[in-house]
């Protein structure tokens, strides 16, 4: 049976990218919405862009651009380094690219360049990187960059008191606009959970693995989920983005 799976923040984990899609047991009829985020931190950001791209071409995928991923466009396409997104693990994709040819590099700025700001399905259920500020939806967003960099929308959910109706007129109208929100960009770490966290409708499937938690897969209709092991096992000689 055709499942819709939703894959949360990967950072350049290819081994723990590998992992999750086997033990959800995902198969060529299945959807899979990756959330975006695929680069910087661990070493394999590059064989994940080529295993994604290959992977397009055998079964239904969709790809949500992050705030990472606009980094490393900018870098192929432009030859921009910032020094924040060195930082925050730029530097382990340059180093992932060496050796690629100019053709090479182009046919991966194509794939960015392809990825989506976001993604409602016919179910109403929006897949967006970050979030929006406007309360009439991301297509009415003044700033583009909030797909990719915004975080109020998930500190709106965490702090909604929950016994606030969805029909009580103080429930946030963004909120209201679909059915359900699945979201990454914000890691559950910081809330001290490892797994896909529920807050109000929005499904937040950041569960750390840039940093100590694991990557994580979700089936959009049962809610049922797979991890990967923690990152640091999988790469135990490299720091991904933690900074000690």
């Amino acid at each position: 049976m055709k499942r819709t799976l939703v894959i949360g923040d990967i950072h350049g984990g290819f081994r723990a990218l590998k992992q999750v899609l086997e033990r959800a047991e995902v198969t060529v009829d299945d959807q899979l919405i990756f959330l975006g985020d695929y680069v910087d931190g661990w070493s394999e950001s590059s064989h994940i862009i080529e295993f994604l791209m290959d992977l397009s071409e055998k079964q239904d995928c969709i790809f949500i651009k992050g705030n990472h991923d606009a980094w490393c466009e900018d870098w192929i396409s432009l030859g921009e380094t910032p020094d924040v997104w060195l930082f925050h693990g730029g530097r382990k994709t340059i180093e992932s690219y060496e050796g690629y040819s100019e053709e090479e590099l182009e046919k991966h700025l194509v794939f960015f360049r392809r990825m989506k700001n976001y993604y409602v399905d016919d179910q109403n259920r929006l897949f967006i990187h970050a979030g929006y500020s406007s309360m009439h939806g991301p297509e009415k967003e003044m700033y583009s960059s909030n797909y990719r960099w915004d975080r109020t929308l998930w500190e709106t959910a965490v702090s909604m008191d929950k016994k606030l109706s969805k029909n009580s007129g103080l429930c946030p109208k963004r909120l209201l606009l679909y059915k359900e929100i699945f979201i990454g960009h914000t890691s559950t770490l910081e809330l001290g959970i490892s797994y896909p966290l529920n807050k109000a409708n929005i499904w937040n499937l950041d569960t750390g693995a840039a940093y100590t938690g694991a990557l994580s897969i979700m089936d959009v209709d049962t809610k049922e989920f797979w991890q990967s092991d923690p990152l640091p096992g999988l790469y135990p000689k490299e720091n991904g983005r933690n900074t000690r």
